[in-house]
């Protein structure tokens, strides 16, 4: 299999058509190697237009929601970033390749231990994994520039907007099926957050998603 060549087919063919139009966007999911975050047994399916599998019961989103989701939070050379739900890494991995640093918490320790291995072998120095439940940040780091949570909530939990700096961005998938909705949430200023849902999906719920006290726009 021709990598590169799928590789620029998933974000030209795919990726792009759904409104993927920033530039450093495309060339972020050109440098970072998708392939190298896939299990050795579905590598050939990395570039497909589904939820590859991953261990644990896991998946990777769709490189389309991928590439939306990149783009919707304007990453920044100096970003700090937090992200819930590590996965197989290749995510904190694009994420890292446009941020400062990122910290990602994973609650599986087998996928935690997956997604470390595949920052070793890949040289991805600034992403520092954590083991545990992320559903309501981690707090000791925070503020944060930056907050993505990769699976969905039925509701955004207070405690995230609260570890968001001024000025940050947060993503979520919030709701239930059949129908989830990808938010962006901006903190202007002090108590003040505007959120926008910029498509409905679906995908899988994190494991522990807290369903009181969420904060509602």
């Amino acid at each position: 299999m021709n990598f590169e060549h799928a590789r620029f087919n998933m974000v030209e063919q795919q990726i792009r058509p759904w409104d993927v139009v920033d530039e450093e966007v495309r060339k972020l999911l050109m440098a970072v190697k998708r392939e190298d975050y896939v299990p050795n047994p579905v590598r050939t399916l990395a570039f497909a237009d589904i939820e590859v599998p991953l261990p644990c019961g896991q998946i990777m989103l769709k490189p389309v929601i991928e590439g939306r989701v990149l783009q919707a939070l304007a990453l920044k050379p100096g970003d700090s970033v937090l992200e819930v739900g590590t996965g197989s890494g290749y995510f904190a991995a694009l994420l890292a390749a446009g941020a400062d640093w990122v910290r990602t918490i994973e609650i599986k320790p087998a996928l935690a231990k997956f997604a470390q291995n595949n920052f070793i072998r890949n040289k991805v120095k600034n992403v520092v994994v954590e083991e545990g439940d992320g559903t309501h940040g981690w707090s000791a780091r925070a503020p944060y520039d930056v907050i993505v949570v990769s699976g969905g909530l039925p509701e955004l939990p207070r405690v995230l907007l609260e570890q968001l700096r001024s000025g940050g961005r947060l993503f979520a998938f919030v709701g239930e099926a059949p129908v989830m909705k990808g938010r962006l949430v901006i903190h202007a200023d002090e108590e003040n957050f505007h959120a926008t849902d910029l498509f409905e999906t679906v995908v899988p719920m994190l494991e522990n998603a807290p369903r009181l006290n969420g904060f509602r726009f």
